[in-house]
């Protein structure tokens, strides 16, 4: 039994050129036969003639170059015209003559370069040729003439038609293929937002706090290495995060953090001296999608201002597991150093604002009275559990 997916497959590898071949090779067929004979187009009223070797000429011009209609379209539609002359001033009348309006269709759908010279270069010809008919004719009214050109005006108009629905279907193809890489660029933007800038400004509290901790050897040296630990976990991140951007990284581990290690967090912020009181409360779910990694960098982002903006106050995380949601809540009380709301570029707000959305769910950051601020974060895509 013929694969007929395969059979189309192979059609469409061949060149442009081969395919259009059959189409021409047809008419030249049917133009041909004793049948057909003095059956094709007849402009002018000039008495048919029998068939000579001038008519095989002028069906070889009309017909075979189809072939090469949409590669070069200007070419065929030139050769088929001069073919469809001879073949009206001697009276032929060929089937052949069907030829023209593809060729025109071709030329108004692929010509790119001189559109304009060639539709007037073509009217004129046309008009050169219906004087010249009309002067060799049996007095055929004007009307006949208008009426055929614009017949081919209108083969022309459709191919321009044709044209501007492929350029019109490329161009969406252009945006959307556009947006995707943009897309993705900003995704990627906001993953190396969320990891750098965490853990560097971890590193940067641990360090300035270990300048004060001279006189104090053990607190200097547990200080110090926590910030290799945290210098550690960002390269660890950063190369999940490349992971991304190579071909082969579909055979390396998921890197998406499941909610769970939000107390790792917790605790990393807590060496870098900044009192958090962590809550979990709920089952987290077995799958829960992207929504685990949205609540992981609501979290993270959040302990992040909080160190920025205030730095050694008292901070609470709050995680809830619903049945169809998670909700994320972190808050500081503005008695640290440095209080206030979460300024600074607003990236990473923004980031988390747009993730939140994507999921349809729910985000705000807010300044608290005091100083302080507090984030929610409504997620859905949780999954059931007892609270604890």
């Amino acid at each position: 039994m013929i694969d007929r997916r395969r059979v189309l497959e192979l059609w469409r590898r061949l060149d442009v050129t081969v395919r259009d071949l059959p189409l021409g090779v047809l008419l030249l067929v049917a133009s041909l036969l004793p049948a057909l004979r003095g059956q094709g187009t007849e402009v002018g009223g000039l008495p048919t003639r029998p068939g000579d070797a001038l008519a095989g000429v002028a069906a070889v011009l009309q017909c075979l170059p189809l072939a090469v209609r949409r590669r070069w379209p200007l070419v065929c539609v030139a050769l088929v015209s001069l073919g469809f002359a001879v073949d009206q001033l001697r009276g032929y009348h060929l089937f052949a003559g069907t030829a023209l309006p593809i060729a025109l269709i071709s030329a108004g759908s692929y010509l790119e370069r001189f559109r304009r010279a060639t539709a007037v270069v073509a009217s004129v010809a046309f008009a050169v040729l219906s004087v010249e008919l009309y002067r060799r004719g049996t007095g055929e009214s004007v009307v006949e003439f208008v009426a055929f050109y614009l017949a081919l005006a209108l083969a022309w108009g459709i191919g321009a038609w044709m044209r501007s629905v492929r350029a019109a279907e490329a161009e969406r193809r252009g945006r959307a293929a556009e947006d995707a890489r943009n897309a993705e660029r900003a995704r990627i933007a906001r993953e190396l937002h969320d990891v750098v800038t965490h853990h560097v400004t971890a590193m940067v509290v641990q360090s300035e706090a270990a300048r004060y901790l001279t006189a104090a050897p053990d607190r200097l040296d547990a200080t110090l290495a926590a910030v290799s630990d945290t210098g550690r976990r960002a390269i660890t991140d950063l190369r999940h995060l490349l992971d991304l951007l190579n071909p082969d990284h579909g055979t390396a581990e998921p890197r998406t953090p499941p909610v769970g290690r939000v107390l790792t967090l917790v605790e990393q912020t807590r060496r870098a001296g900044q009192p958090v009181e962590f809550t979990e409360e709920g089952t987290p779910a077995a799958a829960t999608g992207s929504s685990d990694l949205v609540a992981y960098r609501v979290v993270q982002e959040a302990l992040t201002n909080a160190l920025k903006y205030d730095h050694g106050g008292r901070t609470s995380v709050l995680v809830r597991h619903g049945e169809r949601e998670i909700t994320v809540e972190v808050g500081t009380d503005g008695s640290g150093t440095g209080a206030g709301s979460p300024g600074g570029s607003g990236r990473g707000l923004a980031g988390l604002r747009e993730r939140v959305g994507v999921l349809g769910g729910e985000f705000s950051a807010d300044p608290v009275e005091g100083g302080g601020f507090v984030v929610r974060a409504r997620i859905p895509g949780g999954g059931g559990g007892s609270t604890s």
